[in-house]
This record gives C-alpha cells, structure tokens and sequence, in this order.
C-alpha cells in the first residue's frame, strides 16, 4: 500500500480551503490508502496524471473535486511513498507543479524544493546589474566553502549576484529551503564553521550517507522539519483534523536561526512585527535548551494569563516528551514573583488593580491638598519611583524622570515623596500591595536567595515589550548571568500597557545577540498592510529603550482579501451586520474556535455573545481559558487579543469613544509628553487587534468612527 506525507507547503494551503474542498481532500487521501500503487494509477477518481512540461518528471496531479486538484510528488524508484505538495485550483495546478522542482540537499540530504523557472529567470538580468555592483554580499567565500554547504551550481549562480541581504530576502521563496538558511546564517556574520555546526550538522541525520540521496523515500524520512509521513488511517484522521494547532509550532528558516543557535554568551533579543515567528521562536527555543542538558530547568514567561495559557498549550504540542515538558514552568511574570515571594517570605500582600490603586491615590490627594491628579501620581509611582527602583526621599530627588512631560523642582519633589509614603503606608496597613510593588520585593528576596533552589538555568520571555523595570529585575534576578540566561522576543508596536525600560540599565545587556525577523507568516499582505497604516506617523521606541523601532521591510509572504471595514448608524445594526460575517466565515468551513470577535470594552463583548446565541453561534471567553477541543466563536477585550491569532477577527466597536478611550489617555495639559504616549499605546492597541487574523478581517463602527480609522471610513 502507498504511504502518504504532507509537505508544509500543503498544510498552508489547506489552512485556507472552504469546507467542501477540506472534505475533498479527505476523501481522495483516504482513497490513496486503500489502493495499491498499481491501483492509483488506474483508478479514474483520483485521476492522476503527469504533468506536461515539468521540470520535475515526478509531479502528479490528482482530482480533489471538479475545481480543485491536488499536486503530488510521485517515486521513481521503486518506494511507493507520495508526497502531498498542494491544493491548488484546477487551471491553477499545472502550471505551480511545472515550475518547481525537488531535489536533495548534498550536505543535509533533506529534500527542498525551488522555483527554477523563476531562478533561470531572474539570474541573468541580475548577473548583468552585480558586475556594476561595488560589492557582493557573499564574495569572501569561495565556490568550494558555498557547496561544502550544500550550495548547488544552480543556487551558487544566483548567489554570485546577490548584493545585500535584501536581496537574499527577496530571493527567499525561489530558492532550496536548507540552501536559503544557509545563506541567511553567512549574511548576518556567522562563519562558515557555525553554520555547518547550527545547521548542517543539525538537520542532517546522523544515519544519512550520499549513496542514499537519489531515494525520495529515504530524503522523506530525512526532512522530519518540513515533512509529516502518515502511516494508517488514523494518523491520517488526526493530522488532517489539527492543521492549525501544528502551524503554530511550525518554525521557519529566518526563525530557526535564532532558536537553535547552540549558544549565546548571554543575554539575547529577537524583535519582529507581529506574525513573524516571534513565540514559535521562543518555544523551540525553549525545546533546545531542554535537550542541551538532562537536569536543566526554564522559566518560560509572559505578560498576560491569556498568553500563558496559549504557551502551556503550543509547548505541549511542540514537547512530546513529558519528562522535558516537566522542566518547564509556564507562568506570567506577576504570578511568578508572587509565588517567589511567598516561598522565600511566608506570605504574600494581596495584589490590587489599577481601580484600587487609583482609589487609594485618590484619598491621599484629598489628605494632602495636592495639585497633581491621582493619575498623575500613579504614574510617577510606576514611571519613576518603581522604574528607578526609588527607596528614599534623597534617591528620588536625584531620579530621572526621562519621558515626563511635566517638571518638578524639589519642594515638589519632597511633596510627591509625601505621597508616596502615605499610599504605600495605606497599602501595607492593609495587607495589599501593587502587583509591581510584589515583583520588586521578590527581585530582592531572590538577590538574597540560593537560586539552585529558587532560581532557573534559563529564562524565555515572550511579549516582552509591555514588562516593567521592576518585572525585569525580578526576572533578571531569578537567573544567574551567563550564556543563555535570558532569551528575551517581542515587538515595540505591540506595547499595550505604559512601560518604558532601558534593558542594559538593568544589567540586560543584548549588544551583539540581537535579531529581527521582519517576514510576517501568519497574516496576509492585505491585512498587514491595512493595520500598518494605523500606526502611520507614529514614533516608537526599540524594545530596549535605546533608540527607535522601524517596520520598514516588514512584509507578508501571503495573499488573500482585502480587510473590510464599516460604518453602522447603531450598535445593535453593527452587531447584526456582525453576526451575518461570522455566519459566513463558518459556512466557508472555518471552525468556530478559530474565529475570534474583540471589543475594547466587555459590555460590547455581552451584545455580541447575545445576538451571536440567538443565531444559534456558540461563543465562549477568552478569559475562560478554553481549550482547542472547546466550540465556540473567542469573544475578548482588545488587551485579552495580545499574542493569540485566528483566521478571521472581527474587531467591532471601534469608535472615537473607544478608541482613544478617553480615561485612559492623560490630558495634554496635565502631561504633554505621557499625552502622547498614552495615544501612541491607544494605536498600538488597535495595530494588535487587527494583525491578530489570519484570513479574514472585519472591522467596524457604529457613529463617529476612531481618528485612528480616518483612513478606512474616509473610503
């Protein structure tokens, strides 16, 4: 009987079929099993058929349905293993199957496909513009270095035009998957030593030998990272129904590169726009320094709850084994200082939220007669005193207040001090304390501490950009410095909540171990480029606090549908127009848990839980933690949307009330410079909300839209 795989190349194709052609699928791969190989060839229902004029004699088609074709690798050899390629529209098929071709790589023996008629070309026209170019990108290294790496002539004569790494980026989807990686690791400076070490020498098998490479059974078997071999009925059941949970552990080649490094000799940093890999790198990170040694323990952590949970379940699908799974604890940054707290002190305050904390600011203001607003307060507290790590009156006289917009001489100064001690003496005589105040307190009962019993080997943080100084210190705190302490991913545009960090000022030095992924694999082109433009005009500031961040080049390999975005003249006529979007995502066979509707506020959230149960739509929480298995339609705050992602969002309520959401934004005349950062984090966090889909994205409004919308409502 023939065996079936799956190239990751299909599993993004298949991500996107309507129901009917998903069922079509199933049926033609559950037919492939039953026949012989003899049998497929005859049989008139599969149809398969070589392909006229391909550069691959081996590529098959096969009829999915009337419209649909499937396109397949088939063996020359003697094996009777097929590889699924792609499902691609009928008049569509011949022509992706004719121009590609698979062959094995010499140095990882894996199989890798490449674009030849694109690469045959494109390569001329850019011989001619390289011999005018000052300098080539790979020009140091010789011929026999490019192909003891697994370079092909083919591929090496396009390298020879290459003129710097956007180029070689530009040139990503034509060329061998290995090869393409290869190239990125000698672009960004690593020796050609270091690549045959992280990539060779990793994806090669150690059984593979050269006498073998002609066999495509045998290069199947080779390429476990992009290639799923299905052996029964079963599997085949099971891997056809959770494509989109095996995406989200898919890792890439420009991602690979920074999660399996054998070893930074510190501190290391990866920023991207949304969609680019940033958690999968993370959690195969995670996976490599778990297989480095036997007994070592990683603190994987993040901002949110919502976010942890997604990562306790992305790494269970990633770690199969539960022993390593066991050295893993998955956690936010706030519950992990207060359980460090209550094992080194005994006991924890109770945390209070941003609701409390201003009450209490409130009355302290009242006590004091003060002139300042207890907003502005609680964010010299946050900003300052706990940004700084403040302890005296002396100390906070002195302190930075970088980023305020307001100054304070120091009678001012001492009056503020007088302040503090109030709210903090309030908190204490009741047992409670600000989440931020709980992690400065575990940083330095860790400082204190024996970290082989309190502390981590590692440390992973994910969403990195919205942490706190004091968060930081914790974490920094909870690792001893070294190689692979700390291994840090997020994106500046993404920055949600009110923290500013300089990174190296607290002992979090990543100069030289920083990467950017700048290749969005989640979100079409159409989407990114609609949710870009909210943050047009926008100045943000680098992870670390050094200098400013840039999308420029960050782009989507994907196509689909424009965004659409409207305008209703009520709520309840936009919840309805809402209801009828969801209804038609889910009769194009997108299940339901992978639909997700945002809101800023959860009273819209309630509307729309109502009119979408009165359709007969099941919808459930973001909050409620459910799990994959769980139906339903994801119903979450904009804040709750940070670091998941679906394949159709609906972001409903966008209107110039909500966003900018007037009590969160502090008034110009209060504080011009935390104005405009509190509109900055405002954009932000409509920029999250939208590249959060896939697919499909719905966004809408009911009256006078957002200013951040001025260029969609004005169509």
């Amino acid at each position: 009987m023939p065996q079936l795989a799956f190239a990751n190349s299909f599993w993004q194709s298949y991500d996107v079929l309507e129901k009917p052609v998903k069922a079509g699928v199933r049926k033609a791969m559950e037919k492939f099993q039953r026949l012989t190989v003899a049998e497929l060839h005859a049989d008139k229902g599969l149809h398969l058929e070589s392909v006229n004029n391909a550069r691959d004699p081996r590529m098959r088609t096969i009829r999915i349905t009337d419209f649909w074709r499937g396109v397949v690798l088939a063996p020359d050899d003697g094996s009777d293993t097929f590889l699924l390629l792609n499902v691609v529209p009928h008049d569509d098929a011949y022509g992706w199957a004719a121009k590609r071709l698979y062959t094995v790589n010499s140095a990882t023996r894996a199989l890798e496909v490449r674009n030849v008629v694109a690469i045959e070309q494109l390569t001329p026209a850019l011989e001619k513009a390289a011999a005018q170019a000052p300098r080539l990108l790979f020009a140091k290294h010789s011929d026999t270095v490019l192909r003891d790496l697994g370079i092909d002539d083919q591929v090496l004569r396009a390298v020879r035009t290459i003129v710097d790494k956007p180029q070689l980026e530009a040139f990503g989807t034509l060329l061998p998957e290995d090869q393409f990686e290869v190239l990125q690791y000698l672009a960004e400076g690593f020796t050609p030593d270091e690549v045959h070490r992280d990539v060779v020498t990793v994806r090669r098998p150690a059984a593979a030998t050269p006498e073998a490479s002609d066999s495509l059974e045998i290069a199947i078997a080779n390429t476990t990272s992009r290639i799923t071999l299905v052996t029964s009925p079963d599997e085949l059941a099971e891997v056809l129904d959770k494509p989109f949970a095996a995406w989200r552990v898919f890792l890439h080649p420009s991602q690979r590169r920074v999660a399996y490094r054998i070893s930074y000799h510190g501190p290391a940093q990866v920023t991207g726009g949304p969609g680019t890999g940033k958690t999968v790198a993370a959690l195969h990170r995670v996976k490599h320094l778990l297989s480095r040694t036997p007994n070592s323990r990683v603190l994987l952590t993040t901002y949110t709850n919502a976010l942890a949970a997604s990562l306790q379940e992305n790494l269970a699908l990633l770690l199969a084994d539960e022993k390593q799974l066991a050295r893993v604890e998955v956690t936010t940054v706030n519950a992990f200082a207060n359980r460090t707290m209550r094992a080194l002190a005994g006991r924890v305050p109770s945390p209070i939220g941003d609701v409390d904390e201003r009450q209490v600011w409130r009355r302290v203001c009242r006590r004091l007669t003060l002139p300042w607003t207890e907003q502005f307060l609680a964010q010299e507290f946050r900003h300052v005193i706990l940004g700084h790590d403040v302890r005296d009156r002396e100390a906070y006289r002195a302190a930075s207040r970088r980023g305020r917009g307001s100054a304070l001489g120091p009678r001012q100064r001492d009056r503020v001090w007088e302040a503090v001690e109030m709210f903090t003496a309030e908190l204490s005589a009741a047992g409670t304390a600000t989440h931020l105040q709980i992690c400065a307190r575990a940083a330095d009962l860790l400082g204190d501490a024996d970290l082989t019993e309190h502390g981590y080997d590692h440390v992973v943080v994910d969403e990195a950009q919205d942490l706190h100084p004091a968060q930081w210190r914790v974490l920094r705190a909870a690792v001893p410095p070294g190689p692979d302490d700390l291994f840090i991913t997020g994106d500046p545009h993404q920055r949600i909540y009110d923290s500013r960090v300089s990174l190296a000022a607290l002992g979090i030095s990543v100069t030289g171990r920083s990467s950017r992924l700048r290749v969005n694999y989640r979100s079409t082109e159409e989407i990114l480029s609609w949710s870009t433009r909210v943050l047009v005009g926008s100045r943000v500031e680098e992870l670390g606090g050094e200098g400013e961040d840039s999308l420029t080049g960050y782009r989507s390999l994907l196509h689909g549908k424009q965004p659409h975005a409207a305008g209703y003249p009520t709520s309840q006529a936009e919840i309805v127009a809402l209801v009828d979007r969801v209804g038609e995502w889910l009769k194009q066979g997108v299940a339901a848990s992978e639909i997700a509707v945002c809101a800023r506020f959860n009273t819209t959230l309630s509307s729309v839980q109502e009119e979408l149960a009165a359709a007969g739509i099941p919808a459930i929480r973001v909050r409620d933690q459910p799990g994959t298995d769980v139906d339903g339609v994801r119903l979450a705050t904009m804040h709750a949307m940070k670091g998941l992602e679906f394949r159709c969002v609906a972001v409903v309520g966008v209107t110039a009330r909500a966003v900018p959401f007037a009590k969160e934004v502090t008034p110009a005349d209060v504080d011009p410079m935390q104005h405009a950062s509190d509109l900055l984090r405002e954009r932000c966090l409509l920029f999250v909300a939208s590249t959060r889909a896939r697919e499909a994205l719905h966004v809408s409004w009911s009256g006078q839209p957002s200013p951040f919308l001025a260029f969609a409502a004005a169509r």
